[in-house]
C-alpha cells in the first residue's frame, strides 16, 4: 500500500496505516504512531493544524487526535459531530494517579493556539496537585450562576418555583449575584437577612432559599460549605386569618367595585372572578389561576385537578356546588375561546393570570381590610364548612389535605366559634355563595 508523503518503516506501522486508511473521510497521514485506546474510540497522534480540525468528519466511533506539539492535548470528534479540545493528564503527575481527560472547550469557542496555551496552563496546575477542571469551575462560578442552575434544575420540581424566582430576582441577585460562590460567607448572608427585618417572614424564607441553593452547590461540588447555615431566623407568628361575615360582605362588594373603577374592566373582571372561584371552592391560588376548561365537567359538576397542578402531586377530584357551576357557566358564556379559565393579557409570558398583587391591594383598600392574604380565603372557606357541620375528613378531602392535623386547626377558628356561640350572626357556606353571586353580574367592557 502506498500513501503519498509517508515512509512506512515496519510491518506493524504498515498494518496500522492500512486499517486507518479504511476509515472514510479521514486522511491516514495524520495518525502515524497512533493506537486505539478503547473499542469506543479511535485514538491517533499528529501535530494538530487548522486544516485537520476543519476537515475531520465524524465516524461511527469517537475519534481523538493527540497533538504532538503539546503532550496530552487532544482534538475530539464525537459520532454526533461535536468537536472539542481535551487534555489528558494525571493530578500530581504520578503514574499511579488516575488519568483525567477534562474538556478545555469547544472548537469555535477556542482556537488551536488558545487550546495549546490553556493546555500548558492546566498541565502546570495538575503537576502541582490541583485538578485543573475543578479549579476553573470553582474559581469562576458566581451566585448568579448558582441561581440560574437552581431555577433550571431544582425549582421546576417545586410548586413554589415562582416564589423562589421572585426572591432570587428581588433580594438575592441584587445583593449577592456578582459574588463568587466560593467567596460568599456568613456575614454576607447575615447582612442580607438583617436588611429585610421589616418583613421578617420574607427574610426568613429568603435565607432558607439561599441555604437550599448552597446545599445543592455542595452536592454539585461547586463549594464545600454553606454560608447560610446558622443564621438566626426572626420570630414568626403563625399567620392564620379568618374573615368574619361582615368582612366577607365588604370583600364581595369590593370585587364589584374593582371592575367598576378599572381602566381595563375585562381584565379586572377576570381577577374578580378568579377570587370568587377561590372563595366558593377553597382551592389554592395557583390551582385556580392555572385552571383550564378541560379540567371542568359542568354537567356532572366535577373539577379534576391533574397531579401537575396540585401540591400533593396527585390527581384531585372535587365536586362543584351549584353556585360554583353557575359562576363558571357565566364565565364560559362570555369567554373568548381560550383554553384557560382566566387567560392573561395578550402578549404576556404566561398564558394565564399570575399573582394579582396590584389588584389584591386595590381590593383590600376598597374593602377597608388589612393584613388579609389571598390564601386566607381558603382558611375562611374551610372554617365555614366546619361551622356548617361538615366533618374534618370531608373538609380535608375537599381541600386536598393529606394530613389530618392540617385540617384540625379549622375546628378552633374564630369563625367557627362565632357560628357556634351566635348562630344567627354566623354565615353558612350556602349564605356565602349567595352573597358572592348576588353581587356578581358585571360583564366588563
Amino acid at each position: 500500500m502506498s500513501i503519498p508523503g509517508i515512509t512506512i518503516a515496519n510491518k506493524a506501522q504498515k498494518s496500522a496505516i492500512m486499517w486507518i486508511a479504511g476509515l472514510p473521510a479521514i486522511n491516514a497521514a495524520w495518525y502515524l504512531g497512533g493506537t486505539s485506546e478503547q473499542s469506543e474510540s479511535t485514538s491517533l497522534r499528529r501535530k494538530l493544524t487548522k486544516q485537520i480540525i476543519a476537515s475531520t468528519q465524524p465516524q461511527n466511533r469517537e475519534v481523538i487526535i493527540w497533538d504532538s506539539d503539546v503532550p496530552g492535548l487532544g482534538f475530539r470528534v464525537t459520532p454526533g459531530g461535536a468537536k472539542s479540545f481535551i487534555l489528558k493528564t494525571r493530578i500530581d503527575g504520578g503514574r499511579s494517579a488516575p488519568i483525567r481527560k477534562p474538556t478545555l472547550g469547544k472548537v469555535g469557542g477556542l482556537t488551536l493556539d488558545q487550546a495549546r496555551t490553556k493546555g500548558r496552563a492546566w498541565k502546570a496546575l495538575a503537576a502541582d496537585g490541583i485538578d485543573p477542571a475543578r479549579h476553573k469551575e470553582d474559581a469562576g462560578r458566581t451566585v448568579a450562576d448558582l441561581c440560574a442552575e437552581y431555577l433550571d434544575v431544582h425549582a421546576p420540581r417545586k410548586r413554589s418555583s415562582g416564589d423562589d424566582k421572585a426572591k432570587i430576582e428581588q433580594h438575592i441577585l441584587p445583593r449577592l449575584g456578582r459574588g463568587l460562590v466560593k467567596d460568599v460567607n456568613y456575614p454576607d448572608i447575615e447582612r442580607l437577612h438583617r436588611s429585610m427585618k421589616k418583613t421578617p417572614y420574607a427574610a426568613n424564607r429568603t435565607v432558607s432559599l439561599i441555604s437550599k441553593m448552597f446545599s445543592l452547590a455542595i452536592k454539585w461540588e461547586w463549594t464545600d460549605r454553606n454560608p447560610a447555615k446558622g443564621i438566626e431566623r426572626y420570630p414568626e407568628e403563625r399567620r392564620e386569618r379568618f374573615l368574619n361575615p361582615e368582612e366577607v360582605s365588604r370583600l364581595s362588594a369590593a370585587l364589584v367595585q374593582l371592575v367598576e373603577v378599572a381602566a381595563r374592566p375585562s381584565e379586572a373582571l377576570r381577577v374578580a372572578d378568579a377570587l370568587r372561584l377561590l372563595m366558593l371552592t377553597g382551592a389554592r391560588r395557583g390551582e385556580v389561576l392555572s385552571a383550564t376548561w378541560a379540567m371542568f365537567d359542568l354537567e356532572t359538576g366535577v373539577w379534576v385537578k391533574p397531579s401537575s397542578h396540585t401540591k400533593q402531586k396527585k390527581e384531585h377530584r372535587v365536586p362543584l356546588s351549584p353556585p360554583t357551576i353557575q359562576l363558571l357557566s357565566e364565565i364560559k358564556n362570555r369567554g373568548v375561546g381560550h383554553e384557560h379559565v382566566f387567560p392573561s393579557r395578550p402578549g404576556s409570558k404566561n398564558p394565564h393570570l399570575t399573582e394579582p398583587k396590584t389588584a389584591w391591594a386595590k381590593i383590600l383598600k376598597l374593602a377597608d381590610l388589612e393584613g388579609v392574604r389571598i390564601h386566607d380565603l381558603r382558611h375562611t372557606y374551610a372554617s365555614l364548612l366546619v361551622s356548617d357541620g361538615a366533618t374534618l375528613p370531608l373538609i380535608g378531602a375537599l381541600l386536598g389535605h393529606t394530613q389530618v392535623q392540617t385540617t384540625q386547626r379549622y375546628a378552633h377558628s374564630p369563625m367557627t366559634r362565632c357560628a357556634r356561640q351566635q348562630p344567627a350572626s354566623g354565615l353558612s357556606s350556602r349564605q356565602l355563595a349567595t352573597l358572592i353571586l348576588s353581587r356578581f353580574g358585571s360583564d366588563g367592557d
